[in-house]
């Protein structure tokens, strides 16, 4: 299929500046830079490695589920201006999680405010050719207010945006930790895939035993975990890619699997998120290619 293989930057290799991680990136056998921000000086970076960059990460996103109009507004002003800078760049793929700014706002809340917004924000993005990649992460406990992360909420949210242009970052690794079934989900909504995460669960049936699906009352045994799961590298968790990688390929998905490396195993320096990175890049090629 000659599937991309890119990252997301993780903390400590990001701190080395971008020259360096590109450098490192290219070197190492990626395709593919997630970045923060765009410039044109980050693309010409980028493609002096041999890089491609994957998406863009949208501009006050909190903001644009803010309960107050002018907030909203003025966010929504600055999206279709990164929106226009991005299509000038050739660059097309657009990330939001959409956790609202008070975390505290039901997401029923936040999903009426969202069907007000986005209907002219996607029409902005059709125009210029970018697409709108929402990210299934459910936010910080105990509200887990992001809207966009279950099947019932992807349902409603299509259904006010048709559009081929607002769709999914598919990460299987959230819907695991959710008890979604995530082949499943592809299934129902492999269309809608503008993008992938290469990031895995692990379900820990000791813990499961000690906390039940509560949150622990001290503290997690593993980092990047809230109990009976934990994030893992590709390859460490629940999760069989090959076969991601054989429906991905039905629904004519051509994107890249983008590495975000959240696994205590793999973080706290940079020879340690390296090592995650390159240990994730190669289970992910051997599935995908």
């Amino acid at each position: 299929m000659g599937f991309q293989i890119g990252m997301r930057i993780p903390p400590r290799i990001g701190k080395e500046g971008l020259e360096k991680i590109a450098e490192w990136a290219g070197a190492s056998g990626l395709d593919v830079l997630d970045v923060p921000k765009l410039t044109p000086d980050v693309k010409q970076t980028c493609e002096e490695n041999g890089l491609n960059i994957g998406t863009v990460d949208a501009v006050k996103m909190g903001e644009l589920l803010s309960t107050d109009d002018a907030r909203r507004s003025a966010a929504v002003v600055e999206v279709k201006k990164q929106m226009r800078e991005m299509a000038e760049l050739n660059v097309r793929t657009m990330f939001m999680c959409l956790v609202p700014e008070e975390i505290t706002q039901s997401r029923e809340e936040s999903f009426a405010i969202w069907k007000e917004t986005f209907p002219d924000l996607i029409d902005f993005a059709e125009k210029e050719g970018v697409f709108v990649a929402i990210e299934g992460w459910p936010g910080p406990a105990p509200h887990y207010p992001t809207i966009g992360c279950t099947p019932e909420m992807w349902r409603a949210m299509f259904e006010v945006v048709p559009s081929k242009y607002f769709g999914l970052n598919y990460d299987p690794s959230h819907l695991v930790r959710l008890g979604i079934d995530h082949l499943r989900a592809l299934e129902e909504f492999g269309n809608r895939i503008v993008y992938c995460h290469g990031k895995d669960t692990e379900l820990l049936q000791e813990e499961l035993y000690e906390f039940g699906t509560l949150p622990p009352t001290f503290k997690p045994h593993y980092g990047f975990s809230e109990g009976a799961w934990r994030y893992t590298i590709p390859g460490e968790g629940e999760i069989k890619w090959e076969k991601i990688a054989a429906r991905l390929e039905r629904f004519g998905y051509d994107g890249p699997v983008s590495i975000e490396l959240e696994d205590g195993r793999h973080w706290g320096s940079i020879k340690a998120e390296r090592r995650g990175i390159v240990k994730a890049a190669a289970h992910l090629r051997a599935c995908f290619n």
